[in-house]
């Protein structure tokens, strides 16, 4: 005689049909959908009834009002008569240099640091550890005051400079480099400079066709790219060289000709391009990481040069790992460059999120305009990066 086992039945579990289950789902999303869209409207509503209720100006018209005071550093003209949306331009192309050097400058020192990490050499692999621990662990703020306070504030007067070859000067007022100035003719050479440029792409993209046709590149590339030299030397030579430099020097109690890059800058690029090596560094370890060792192996077996397992396998597979959350380290920069506010550097936060709130008294358009700059920044560079992580798929779409 079997014995049944004494299990516990099993519950009916309720299936909904397919299509119930379509609409069931829409009907959540329509509820949240609804919920989110009156939570908005409640919030706009309460802003207007405190706009209404404190009297507050509202409308962008105050962008055309003179703006009546200085900003330390500009990159385009400021007369006297400039309104608060040239005010705008000035500090937002402020943020926007700021972050692009300290981009470049992190991204060549994260990559020197992460490659410094995997070395054998445990000297150098302990020194780079040791530097990104360090840098990670010690807020961005903190290291800010660092190099503003304790590293340029003390630096000596202009008459005791510290010189560079003695073209470039760096004191307590700032950096002193020189600058180029452009002589007549000096258009033409920048176009056939650009002429070349596009020839070379040209090649470019001919022999990475080439490449993956016939499994090899033209051997007369590199032959041709120097013959694209000489248009532009001849161009050059013909003009007269048209381009010159103001080297800085010492008149009096100051620095004359050149160009001054103020002491707020040289802190902020020291701070973010440090902070986000450390970072960039790290990515770059976990992107070579990724490799597989055996394609390392089997590259050696068939002979290929160290230069060419880095330039073709390495650093193609390792970028596909590399670019998502190098984008994103790229967006961090641009935000943390708000904190240039706490030494006075005249960025966007600083300048239009500070002083023009202030003077205009119309906090909601500032804000909306400044929210808005940093948003259409950060989607630029994400779009870039995300290009490029295309570019460098394992699968073409």
């Amino acid at each position: 005689m079997a014995v049944e086992a004494l299990t516990p039945p099993r519950r009916a579990r309720f299936a909904f049909p397919r299509g119930e289950r379509a609409w069931r789902a829409f009907a959540i999303q329509a509820v949240v959908l609804l919920l989110i869209v009156a939570f908005l409207a409640w919030v706009a509503s309460n802003v207007v009834t405190n706009i209404t209720r404190l009297n507050i100006n509202t409308g962008f018209s105050f962008l055309a009002r003179p703006a009546g005071f200085e900003i330390s550093q500009k990159l385009v003209n400021y007369g006297d008569n400039a309104s608060y949306f040239d005010v705008f331009v000035i500090a937002l192309l402020n943020t926007v240099v700021l972050t692009a050097i300290a981009i470049v400058f992190a991204t060549v020192l994260g990559f020197v640091i992460g490659l410094a990490r995997l070395s054998t050499n445990q000297l150098v692999a302990g020194v780079a550890a040791g530097y990104v621990e360090i840098i990670r662990n010690v807020p961005l703020l903190l290291q800010l005051f660092y190099w503003y306070f304790a590293v340029l504030r003390p630096l000596p007067s202009p008459r005791q400079s510290l010189s560079v070859f003695h073209i470039a000067f760096i004191n307590k007022r700032g950096l002193y480099l020189p600058s180029p100035i452009f002589e007549p003719g000096f258009g033409a050479l920048l176009t056939t400079i650009a002429l070349m440029l596009l020839v070379g792409l040209v090649l470019l993209w001919m022999n990475q066709r080439h490449r993956a046709r016939a499994g090899s590149g033209l051997h007369s590339v590199r032959l041709i790219a120097l013959f694209l030299l000489i248009p532009p030397l001849i161009v050059a030579w013909l003009t007269g060289f048209p381009l010159s430099w103001d080297v800085p020097h010492l008149a009096g109690f100051n620095f004359i000709g050149g160009m001054t890059v103020i002491p707020e800058f040289v802190a902020m690029a020291l701070a973010l391009s440090l902070y986000g090596a450390s970072y960039i560094a790290e990515i770059v370890r976990a992107g070579i990481s990724a490799v597989p060792a055996g394609q390392i192996d089997a590259a050696r077996a068939i002979g290929l040069r160290p230069g060419q397992i880095s330039r073709f396998i390495v650093i193609p597979q390792a970028l596909r790992v590399i670019l998502p959350p190098l984008g994103t380290q790229y967006i961090v920069l641009l935000k943390n460059s708000s904190l240039a506010a706490a030494i006075a550097y005249p960025d966007l936060m600083l300048v239009f999120g500070g002083t023009v709130l202030n003077q205009t008294g119309q906090p909601l358009e500032v804000m909306i305009i400044t929210m808005a700059s940093y948003v259409l920044i950060g989607l630029a560079i994400g779009t870039v990066i995300n290009l490029l992580n295309r570019r460098v798929q394992l699968v073409e779409r």
